[in-house]
């Protein structure tokens, strides 16, 4: 596998991996810096837009990112060229941390409309209701004090409490921040799934052998599942992840109408 690595593959995996090492063990504020926070944080930067795909949770995100790009990325810098492999890498990366970013945008004002609604008619149904929407971001303690809130509607401490909480997830949403090239290696997955869509790939879990174009449509298909269903205590992008198969579709969409681009 070492040698077959092509050149913009073997810069990538340097480079994520220098930056996952420095951010460990010697300036681990580089991962605060780099991060992609909601564009109304605190600790937004635009740079992140492009940063934050260089940084990554732990061993284990780096390693799938990277051991995919080790799979996928030599083949097609081979058919498109070093030029375009990383375009596509790059622009996918890129371009799916701004999708995501206006997702969460969407996302964070929705919560803060019912937020706002709360506090404006502060229901103890409704407050449980927040809850069990978010509750990937409250301790198990919170359905105590939501039965002490609905055995008390109109305490008064009771109510200043519920909305201190809101506020606080409010807060705490807001400043959560995404890392990973993800978004940059799912385009690279559905780039070869539309270039070589026959191409048999064998699975280490189950063993069996699989075509390209099947194995991306499960994931692409899983990916949609979870983003539809929104689970508050997933705490994985796959609104990014679903963002670079669908920039890396429409970019080899348009190369191969225009097969000038290939060399």
């Amino acid at each position: 596998m070492f040698r077959n690595i092509t050149p913009v593959v073997q810069n990538l995996l340097i480079a994520n991996v220098a930056l996952f090492l420095v951010s460990a063990f010697l300036f681990p504020q580089l991962s605060d810096w780099f991060a992609l926070y909601y564009i109304h944080s605190q600790y937004f930067k635009p740079f992140q837009f492009l940063t934050y795909m260089f940084m990554h949770a732990d061993f284990w995100h780096l390693f799938s990112n990277m051991f995919g790009l080790m799979i996928f990325g030599p083949l097609l810098e081979q058919f498109l060229g070093p030029k375009k492999l990383l375009i596509l890498w790059m622009v996918c990366g890129v371009g799916s941390g701004v999708l995501y970013s206006g997702y969460t945008a969407y996302r964070m004002n929705n919560l803060q409309d019912k937020v706002e609604a709360f506090e404006s008619n502060p229901d103890p149904d409704a407050f449980n209701k927040l809850v069990v929407e978010n509750r990937g971001f409250f301790q198990s303690s919170v359905f105590d004090f939501v039965d002490d809130f609905s055995r008390n509607p109109n305490d008064p401490n009771k109510i200043s409490q519920a909305k201190q909480t809101l506020n606080a997830i409010l807060e705490i949403q807001g400043n959560v921040p995404m890392v990973g090239a993800s978004g940059a290696l799912f385009g690279v997955l559905i780039a070869f799934a539309m270039l070589f869509p026959n191409t048999q790939l064998f699975l280490l879990f189950p063993p069996m052998p699989v075509k390209a174009k099947y194995l991306v449509l499960f994931y692409g298909l899983y990916t949609i599942y979870n983003v539809v269903i929104n689970n508050p205590t997933d705490n994985v992008a796959h609104f990014a992840h679903l963002s670079g198969l669908v920039i890396g579709a429409i970019l080899v969409y348009g190369w191969k109408k225009d097969r000038t681009n290939f060399y």
